[in-house]
């Protein structure tokens, strides 16, 4: 049982069912919890173990959800969820997926008029009994109808690899317009979230109509959901593409209210206030002098002397602080960090020389051995490693590469770096880590390669500590260099195995291992969290892409934004090191 992802999700559902019960406040309550419990990058199965007061250690976890925890990691169910289910029995996720129907419009539905499911929502559409509804009306209705074909293919957050190129394709596009002056993608998007809900985009211009209805007239969207004089949503490919317009004199202002996190904007919003300055989407303004000033209140937003806004630096520069990278945003202690002049001088993309985790024809990769070298020098690599997989559980069709062919792979490598200049190429593997914790190759042979890389690719389903344990062992092999993709998660597929960060990141620091950012978008392994405790622990990183083929060498960006959520340093990585000190540090 992975408890964290289980209990993250069970917590969640009774949010949204207490909403659905018209309850305020307190589902709020429990989503930040939420967060906090999906964020911890430590054993929530430990805490649990520890008790309730162990528990209230996690930010917005207090006494009530706390028993429900140590609840549900006894008996494998809260029992006030469970009979809320029974009292609301309704598939609540396919019926959230329906744009503009949230649980109280669930719930309302369900009172009203029974409705369960998407089918039954879809016919109470067409049957034209939801205008009937007190509160909604024939629009609304319409609306919804419209809506549910998407909703029942839209089943899970986009993944950022996906997202991230199509709002910059917006981005893009709306920079374009004569009426624009400036243009950037915001919100999670921005912050480089794994996964992300609906795409943002800002642009700053003084003519808002004219930029929203060449938004709405976008030509690759599928269906406009909403235009209006500033802003408008467009669907495509599946996703929801949300663009804001404001002038350029609150284009700064907009751009850092509307990047977020909220935990971020509100931790900002209160320092502010202690320093007599109000700061919202509309700029920074010092009301040192003006009373009763509410960070929270719709009205006066502009009151008092603006002292920023224009651009982004200018929200920090107002409480003589600097520019918060985006990736830090998540209400972490950035903010302090900020106040203390403590910031990461994080990794760029720039610094990174090299990927120690790549694959061949000779297992399942693409492309030969010699395409896949010269594919990381053309993309600008110093060395590149080559690491089929092995053989083992978990190996992708059984494709891998069995012990006594691995040495003929590494003499293979060692030709093509012969004749190929300008790019140092190591020979390697991508070993299974059994169950147990144990290499699935032969230590003889692990000892004449260059690179090792370590990897779970079975048994993911494990219970938190025994996973931890099971990947320290592996750690804890002499000729281990990486920790391959070390949850073995694949984003909106399987969670993978429910790891404790901290004690991960303390053993790959004694043991000299390097824990993998597995830049794939599907993966994005380690995650930022992760990667935090990691650093924090002194461990070493590694963003690797896990390339198939020479093309994914780009998705390097991904794995360096990731690891930049977890405040990583150009020291902190392991491929940032030139190929003596990366010798070095290989076994």
């Amino acid at each position: 049982m992975a408890l964290k992802h289980d209990v993250a999700d069970e917590l969640e559902a009774y949010a949204n069912l207490l909403e659905m019960d018209g309850v305020e406040y307190k589902p709020n309550v429990y989503r930040r919890a939420v967060e906090s419990i999906r964020e911890y990058p430590g054993s929530l199965e430990a805490l649990a173990e520890d008790g309730e007061d162990a528990l209230q250690a996690l930010d917005d976890v207090g006494d009530a959800i706390s028993s429900k925890i140590v609840e549900f990691h006894e008996t494998g169910a809260i029992e006030e969820l469970e009979a809320m289910r029974e009292r609301y029995p309704v598939d609540l996720d396919a019926l959230l997926r329906v744009e503009g129907v949230g649980p109280k419009t669930v719930g309302t539905l369900y009172e009203e008029l029974g409705v369960t499911d998407l089918d039954e929502l879809e016919a109470a559409a067409e049957d034209e009994r939801i205008q009937d509804v007190k509160g909604f009306g024939a629009k609304t209705e319409q609306n919804i109808l419209e809506a549910i074909p998407f909703a029942r293919q839209a089943g899970e957050r986009e993944l950022l690899g996906a997202a991230r190129p199509v709002a910059e394709r917006v981005r893009a596009f709306v920079s374009e317009h004569d009426a624009v002056e400036n243009a950037e993608v915001a919100g999670s998007t921005r912050r480089w979230r794994a996964t992300i809900g609906d795409v943002d985009v800002l642009a700053a211009s003084d003519d808002g109509q004219a930029v929203v209805d060449a938004f709405a007239a976008w030509e690759p969207a599928d269906a406009v959901i909403e235009a209006g004089e500033q802003k408008a949503s467009v669907r495509f490919d599946g996703m929801r593409i949300d663009l804001r317009v404001v002038v350029p004199s609150e284009f700064g202002s907009a751009l850092q209210y509307f990047t977020g996190s909220k935990d971020h904007n509100v931790t900002l919003r209160n320092y502010a206030i202690d320093q007599g300055v109000k700061l919202n989407e509309y700029g920074a303004f010092d009301v040192s002098d003006v009373d009763d000033v509410d960070a929270d209140a719709d009205d006066g937003q502009r009151v008092g002397e603006r002292i920023g806004g224009d651009t982004e630096a200018s929200m920090y520069a107002a409480l003589d602080l600097p520019l918060v990278p985006p990736e830090l945003r998540e209400g972490r202690g950035e903010v302090r960090a900020a106040i203390d002049d403590a910031l990461p001088d994080l990794l760029v993309e720039a610094d990174v020389r090299g990927d120690l985790h790549t694959h061949t024809d000779a297992s399942d990769g693409a492309n030969s051995v010699r395409e896949m070298v010269a594919g990381a020098k053309a993309f600008g690599h110093e060395y590149v490693a080559i690491t089929d997989h092995a053989t083992g559980p978990g190996v992708v069709g059984g494709m891998g590469v069995p012990d006594d062919a691995l040495l003929d792979l590494a003499d293979e490598v060692a030709a093509v770096n012969d004749d190929v200049d300008g790019i140092t190429a190591f020979s390697g593997v991508e070993a299974n880590v059994d169950a147990d914790g144990e290499i699935s190759v032969a230590d003889d042979v692990l000892a004449e390669l260059d690179v090792v890389v370590a990897s779970p690719h079975s048994s993911l389903d494990m219970p938190g500590d025994e996973a931890t344990d099971r990947l320290c062992t592996a750690m804890e092999h002499p000729s281990v260099d990486v920790l391959g993709h070390p949850t073995g998660r694949l984003l909106n597929q399987r969670e993978g195995l429910d790891l404790d960060a901290n004690r991960l990141a303390a053993v790959a620091a004694r043991e000299g291992v390097a824990l993998e950012v597995n830049a794939n978008p599907s993966r994005l392994d380690l995650s930022g969290s992760a990667v935090k405790a990691a650093v924090d622990a002194g461990a070493t990183v590694s963003i690797n892409t896990d390339s198939h083929r020479p093309e994914t060498y780009e998705n390097v960006t991904y794995g360096v934004h990731t690891a930049r959520r977890g405040w990583a340093e150009p020291d902190d990585v392991l491929n940032t090191y030139d190929e003596d000190a990366l010798r070095e540090f290989l076994h």
